[in-house]
């Protein structure tokens, strides 16, 4: 296994050195074939180019080397992969950590889930609240925005960028147009910038914005987004409450909750290919819409407190769905919940 963390990007040449030592391990030791893993290979520039050459070689020669190329962002994989490459690769989604994952690799319970997330590297630091703080805004947020975002694509109001993801974040699970982020943002530019720039966060695996279900596609696109982290402790950094006054406040657990709810969908939709939306009509709200495979299925989503809303009922009526469900109290278990295939609600 190799890692391209410490090559100089214009150093194309150190692929090939690493593909020259697995055909050496390949011949020397007599093995039938040979498995080569490169780290962050996207931090090589015009990686792709080598690869396809290189690969190219060993199909014609016959060389049996499985290679496996691994990296931490989305966009710069995804921008590094050139035509050259096609039909040469299987793309393999990794999303975040679930809350399966997490309770049987650090023991998390499902309230510490919904407010710490599921970064594993942060998972030690819970104890220290301001430690573990720090480390997702500057090993996570600052070297996925810096490192990923900014060094790959234009943007011409970094600052914009940053506040946009912010707001983005501590508004995970709420409807807000961006008309009224504009008026929260203090180097505002205009809601096609504040588009673009989700679009960008939303690549990059941090936050995104949900549009409102509808069977016209040009009203979908129309919509006011519902903003939606990827990884709850996104939005925990950002609502000025420890783990123990959330837990004792109603309202901003009940925020918390959906918010995590939608982390869970976010994943399970970039894995498997299912879209999500929300749905709202009025005072009749659907938290979240999934469509997989030509169903629909609608999602509400209870904590302790909430009261009854006409809104699955409405949505059923009007769109006669696959399924609709709740999700907390009266519902479908949040421990279930948060360790199910989603794809099961589609059969």
């Amino acid at each position: 296994m190799y890692s391209a963390d410490e090559v100089p990007t214009a150093e194309r040449g150190w692929i090939t050195g690493c593909w020259e030592n697995a055909r050496a391990k390949l011949r020397t030791e007599n093995l039938s074939d040979v498995v080569l893993v490169i780290d962050e290979v996207q931090k090589v520039k015009g990686w792709s180019e080598t690869v396809k050459k290189l690969w190219d070689e060993d199909s014609f020669h016959d060389t049996q080397i499985k290679v496996l190329l691994l990296g931490s962002s989305r966009v710069m994989m995804e921008k590094g992969l050139a035509d050259s490459l096609m039909g040469r690769f299987e793309t393999i989604k990794m999303p975040h950590w679930s809350f399966g994952e997490m309770q049987e690799a650090f023991g998390f319970t499902l309230e510490q889930y919904v407010y710490f997330g599921s970064y594993p590297a942060a998972a030690t630091l819970i104890g220290n609240e301001d430690r573990w703080a720090e480390y997702v805004r500057s090993a996570i947020i600052d070297a996925t925005i810096n490192k990923d975002v900014l060094v790959d694509a234009i943007v011409n109001k970094p600052a914009l960028l940053r506040q946009t993801f912010e707001l983005a974040s501590a508004y995970s699970g709420e409807i807000v147009s961006l008309t009224k982020m504009l008026g929260q943002l203090q180097d505002a530019g205009n809601t096609t910038t504040l588009t673009s720039y989700l679009n960008l966060l939303n690549e990059s695996g941090l936050v995104c914005g949900l549009q409102k279900y509808s069977a016209d596609a040009i009203r979908r696109r129309a919509s006011i987004p519902k903003y939606q982290v990827y990884n709850n402790a996104l939005k925990s950094i950002y609502c000025g409450a420890s783990f123990h006054e959330v837990q004792s406040n109603p309202r901003l657990w009940g925020r918390l909750f959906e918010s995590a709810v939608g982390c869970h969908i976010l994943n399970e939709a970039f894995t498997h290919h299912i879209r999500p939306y929300y749905w709202r009509d009025g005072n009749d709200e659907v938290d979240f819409v999934l469509q997989y495979g030509g169903k629909v299925v609608g999602l509400e989503v209870k904590s302790n407190l909430e009261r009854y809303n006409s809104g699955l009922s409405t949505f059923r009526q009007r769109f006669n769905p696959h399924s609709a469900f709740i999700v907390g109290r009266e519902g479908y278990s949040p421990k279930d919940f948060f360790t199910a295939d989603l794809r099961a609600l589609f059969k």
